[in-house]
């Protein structure tokens, strides 16, 4: 068995740690090990994922508090509906392929959260609505809708593209037929729990340009009907991890790109990253640290077509060490010069 992952080492972050300092943590580890900027790096490119691993767990409440609570059991915990797993669940993830097209891979997914509605309604719990729990009589006339949540990359929300995902569904014991119970005595297949895991394969097409806090809705894709009636629906809520290098605000980027201060005083034409990769970009003479530069149409695709903008926030900066010959030519200049900064 496996041994998981202690996401607070990866991050180099206290149990304890803050939210503020966990994102802190993401975020200089994310850009220190990203694929653009270690390009053919294998190594990087794997501490990378576990970077984003650690991250998309501690970065939520809930799922950090059960894997503080139940160690490498917290997603089984989490899909049982917080009852303890059964008997030979070793906290399998449930993982996301990469996909066809675009050459990324989609991070883990965790299709916590199993309470339904019957169709989309009122909230009630597969099990209870199915066999009738705490006096409920009513029976459905379809499979119950489940609700997840999917985190996407920055790359993934902008191109979209068919994925494969393997996921772990919760199902009806076998065993007990979802009593937790067998001759009186805890259900030996199911430990209790009434419910076991099952792997299920499923290709979800993303559409370009999905945005934090959108629905994905897959039909038929929810709990299996009772008595031959249709199945409910999946739906995936999407959220989206913050980006190393792009901060992202509404369709648009914006990146900080530093530059030295020849740059900035006499213009230049320098590289510059965007989400489709680099460009080159006009620096102007006179450049002041922390202008904003547009790149048209170099932002987020969008659901109904076009794009948005990016913005180039450039940062002048200075050698922290310079050769006995720069630092001549500096003296030159500072004795020559008649630029006041401050007046």
């Amino acid at each position: 068995m496996a041994k998981t992952r202690d996401y607070y080492e990866i991050l180099g972050v206290k149990r304890d740690a803050s939210e503020d300092e966990i994102k802190k943590a993401y975020r200089k580890l994310a850009r220190k090990f990203h694929p653009d900027l270690n390009p053919g790096d294998k190594a990087a490119e794997e501490q990378f994922k576990l970077v984003q691993e650690a991250y998309d767990v501690l970065s939520d409440a809930e799922n950090r508090k059960l894997f503080d609570q139940y160690g490498e059991n917290w997603r089984a915990v989490k899909a049982g509906g917080g009852a303890p797993p059964p008997p030979g669940w070793q906290g399998t993830r449930t993982t996301g392929g990469g996909p066809r097209e675009g050459g990324f891979d989609f991070s883990d997914f965790d299709f916590g959260s199993f309470r339904t509605g019957g169709g989309g309604g009122g909230g009630f719990d597969v099990f209870d609505e199915l066999f009738g729990r705490a006096g409920r009589s009513r029976r459905p006339s379809r499979g119950q809708d489940v609700e997840a949540e999917l985190e996407l990359s920055l790359e993934d929300a902008h191109r979209g593209g068919r994925h494969t995902l393997q996921i772990q569904v919760a199902e009806i014991c076998p065993t007990c037929n979802g009593t937790g119970t067998k001759d009186g005595k805890p259900c030996p297949t199911c430990g209790g729990s009434g419910q076991v895991l099952r792997p299920r394969a499923l290709e979800v097409n993303i559409p370009p340009g999905v945005r934090d806090g959108s629905t994905i809705r897959l039909a038929g894709q929810g709990g299996a009907g009772a008595n031959g009636t249709p199945p409910g629906d999946l739906y995936l809520h999407i959220r989206l991890r913050p980006h190393p290098v792009f901060t992202l605000r509404g369709d648009d980027l914006e990146v900080e790109l530093p530059i030295a201060p020849w740059e900035a005083v006499l213009g230049s034409k320098v590289e510059a990253p965007t989400i489709d990769g680099k460009v080159e970009l006009t620096i102007p003479a006179g450049a002041q640290s922390g202008q904003r530069l547009r790149l048209r149409g170099q932002g987020m695709n969008r659901r109904k077509g076009g794009r948005g903008d990016q913005f180039v926030r450039v940062k002048v900066t200075v050698p922290k060490e310079v050769s006995p010959d720069e630092r001549r030519l500096y003296e030159e200049l500072r004795s020559k010069s008649r630029f006041k900064p401050r007046g």
